[in-house]
């Protein structure tokens, strides 16, 4: 079994990569051709994702279980 220190510093790493490149692809799309209007749904659903996994990252390396 992983030590939770570990699954802290993965799940931040993981956490940190997936909204740098989510959050550059949004912001690409909005500042490109689609401008911010064509790309508000996209960002909603962004933010929607980024909401789960930031509680995923919570709920597995964060939250102490009961056992």
């Amino acid at each position: 079994m992983n030590s939770r220190r570990v699954n802290i510093i993965n799940g931040l790493i993981g956490t940190g990569l997936l909204m740098v490149f989510i959050i550059g692809l949004a912001q690409s799309i909005a500042k490109g051709f689609a401008g911010f209007d064509g790309a508000l749904p996209f960002i909603v659903i962004v933010t929607f994702v980024l909401s789960l996994v930031i509680y995923d990252f919570y709920d597995q390396c964060i939250r102490k279980r009961k056992k």
